[in-house]
């Protein structure tokens, strides 16, 4: 049975909340953002060279979103290491996506940390930096929790979200990727993404469980 509209909601704003370091961000009951039942909205952030970016520039084409930070020590290397390999796998036909990463640390990722970071994945994925408030922005009209967690010595870490949100080229949210989904697994969603209602080889899954949807169709 195909979950529920309400159903899938939910499961984009409580799947996959691993920590970046030690636990897992806990939900209470009911939501802490701002608009419970919409996930993703205005916001303004810039890129890697001091532009701004806004939700316009996510439009016109499906939108791959994962926030996390440079300094995680597992989560986000391991993620985009594996939406590197994906991208491989699918060749020119991750042009038609935006990938973006957002960072949720921007008091210490600048932008020259963020591009020295991206080098090692996929040349393109974009980053997104912002303030404090503008990150708060973000992460709360995109649903997405995080923290700041003290570690000895008097550093810290981040403990966030940990699963990528699927958007298509409208801006409406419609699959997610898990943490822990291999690189063949996150290609099948991302060619779904790229080629909607197209028979793509490779594509024709769920968005959200990645299993066969019944709604692929040759063009």
């Amino acid at each position: 049975m195909r979950p529920t509209p309400v159903a899938l909601l939910a499961s984009a704003v409580m799947l996959a909340l691993v920590a970046a370091g030690a636990g897992a961000i806990t939900l209470q009951q009911g939501s802490p953002f701002s608009h419970p039942r919409r996930v993703g909205g205005a916001f303004t952030m810039a890129d890697l060279y001091g532009r701004a970016v806004t939700q316009a520039d996510l439009l016109g084409k499906p939108t791959a979103l994962f926030f996390g930070f440079t300094h995680c020590p597992e989560v986000c290397p391991t993620t985009l290491s594996t939406l590197t390999d994906a991208m491989e796998k699918m060749g020119r036909a991750a042009d038609r996506l935006n990938v973006v990463f957002v960072t949720l640390d921007p008091e210490r990722d600048t932008p020259e940390v963020l591009r020295d970071y991206l080098t090692a994945f996929d040349p393109r994925i974009r980053g997104l930096i912002g303030t404090s408030a503008e990150v708060a922005q973000m992460a709360d009209v995109y649903h997405v929790l995080y923290r700041r967690v003290p570690t000895e010595g008097g550093d810290y870490t981040m403990d966030h979200s940990a699963s990528i949100e699927l958007f298509d080229r409208t801006g409406r949210m419609v699959g997610e990727i898990g943490y822990g989904e291999d690189a063949s697994a996150m290609a099948a969603k991302l060619i779904t993404l790229a080629f909607p209602g197209q028979c793509h080889t490779g594509g024709g899954v769920s968005l959200w469980d990645g299993a066969a949807d019944g709604i692929c169709r040759s063009t």
